[in-house]
């Protein structure tokens, strides 16, 4: 049985780690604690990818292991002043077969198209994983958040391992897994660090993450996603289409400024290719989905008209040859060379 400690490394200088207690240590005497069973592997000084991220350092570091103030570490989690307010009012009524963080976490992991879900999952939302034949591979989900796409690559039979740099949300994807009986491991960390040994994992996987961050950042992960995939591992990546219809939509109504802080990055699918056969290795693109970035023929089910009519005219364009050019969502499939 695969035990996490023997593949993770210093973020700092990838030195093997040991445990003692509930610490991480390696022999460069670098420490990280291990808060409810999570690694928190975040560096102390770097710049945050995402705001929640030095909330995570600020959090774990006062409470430790002690978390009766607040369960679900909300501070973590991005949510704005009013979204925290909504979630103690309404957390404790929630349904309890869904998690409450997934619940309020759903219009920011899943897309606009689930806005009105928030705070009312009637189920999670767990898409097709579109790799099969996971049979004994190891796969590293960077920005796993609530742990959706763990879910599904387990169900494909692969063994995940989540990582995200916002401690609540690592925690609600570990709660998320043993309620559904997956099993999942889950790190607090940054996937430009990613605090894994050489070697490791036979797929990188990547939803609605990369996207959000400027392109020094993705250079920075597509050079890590390298070094910790296996001889003939791949990388699956979603990213968006500069000249997807609905993705041309959005730079339109924001006159082609340079995009601020988490807003989309939109890319060329020669720029895609370029950059990630460059970094690992063979590259090859295909689509995602159409009308809007994140849409899931799975979660039909769950969406008002027209957005499931939208929903399925995605799903029937996606089969159709010579489409991707114009492909809102896309994967960028990349297999790392020897």
């Amino acid at each position: 049985m695969m035990e996490l400690e023997n593949i993770l490394a210093s973020p700092i200088d990838g030195t093997p780690l040991r445990r003692v207690g509930d610490t991480l240590k390696s022999d460069s005497g670098h420490e990280f604690p291990i808060v409810q069973g999570i690694p928190i592997m975040l560096l102390p000084d770097t710049n945050d990818t995402i705001g929640a991220m030095a909330a995570s350092r600020v959090v774990v570091a006062a409470m430790g292991d002690s978390n009766a103030h607040d369960p679900y570490y909300l501070d973590t989690l991005g949510l704005t002043p009013e979204e925290r307010t909504r979630f103690r009012k309404e957390a404790g009524s929630h349904d309890p077969e869904i998690d409450p963080v997934a619940a309020f976490m759903i219009g920011a992991t899943n897309g606009i198209l689930y806005k009105n879900l928030v705070g009312r999952l009637p189920r999670y939302p767990i898409p097709h994983f579109r790799l099969a034949d996971g049979k004994d591979k190891l796969l590293l989900d960077l920005g796993c958040n609530w742990g959706r796409w763990c879910v599904a690559a387990a169900r494909s039979g692969f063994l995940p391992i989540g990582l995200d740099p916002q401690f609540g949300a690592v925690l609600a994807a570990k709660r998320v897994a043993e309620q559904l009986g997956v099993k999942a491991f889950f790190v607090c960390g940054d996937a430009r660090h990613l605090p894994f040994r050489h070697d490791v994992f036979d797929t990188v996987f990547s939803y609605s993450v990369l996207q959000h961050l400027p392109p020094g950042d993705v250079l920075r992960i597509a050079h890590e996603s390298r070094r910790v995939l296996k001889a003939g591992g791949e990388a699956f990546i979603q990213m968006p289409n500069t000249l997807g219809i609905r993705c041309l939509q959005h730079q339109i109504m924001r006159r082609f400024r340079e995009p601020q802080g988490f807003e989309v990055r939109y890319w060329g699918l020669r720029q895609l290719r370029t950059l990630f056969e460059r970094e690992i290795g063979a590259t090859t693109l295909e689509i995602d989905c159409f009308f809007g970035l994140g849409l899931q023929g799975s979660d039909v089910d769950l969406m008002r008209f027209p957005f499931s009519f939208l929903v399925r005219v995605s799903e029937l364009l996606r089969r159709l040859p010579g489409l991707l050019p114009v492909a809102d969502s896309v994967y960028v499939r990349s297999h790392k060379r020897p």
